[in-house]
């Protein structure tokens, strides 16, 4: 299990869902974060390539993540900041453990492109939204996460609309 400490706490990016588009505007806003958080349906390994680039990646496998370069993915993995675990997983159904009992403090999900955050019974449920190609009228969207041993905080950061389209 993956495992970071630092005096100050820790800012860790949260991307889901994009689905082989990484826009120019995520990458961006993930400069300078402790480690990046990636929700499934990746599309590409590009994607984790780039994003390897920018701070050390944890990602789980989407419904949509298929093909060789996908199967070394997990499904969930669970990482330790700050001293407090935070459970991935892409499609928050599939949620099989109680996070309080096992001493979860965040669980994470991407899936429904709908980000979201909230706490029920002491624990931080965060979707950060889709990344990749709009779907409907839901916008595109990353989240970061501050960890620290006194707490977490997080927040929902649309990315700016390119006027091309996006």
């Amino acid at each position: 299990m993956p495992r970071y400490d630092s005096n100050s706490g820790c800012c860790v990016g949260v991307i889901a869902d994009t689905h082989g588009l990484l826009r120019s505007e995520a990458v961006d806003l993930l400069k300078g974060v402790d480690h990046i958080i990636h929700a499934g349906d990746i599309g590409t390994p590009d994607i984790l390539s780039a994003l390897r680039e920018l701070a050390p990646v944890t990602a789980v496998r989407g419904n949509n993540d298929q093909g060789a370069w996908a199967k070394d993915l997990l499904e969930i993995e669970v990482l330790e900041v700050q001293g407090r675990l935070l459970y991935v997983l892409h499609d928050l159904k599939e949620l099989d453990v109680d996070p309080l009992s096992t001493g979860i403090s965040a669980v994470i999900a991407g899936h429904s492109h709908k980000p979201k955050v909230e706490e029920k019974g002491g624990v931080m449920y965060l979707n950060p939204g889709s990344a990749g190609p709009r779907r409907f009228d839901l916008p595109t969207t990353i989240a970061k996460l501050y960890v620290s041993r006194a707490g977490l905080r997080a927040e929902i950061i649309p990315l700016p609309q390119r006027r091309s389209g996006s």
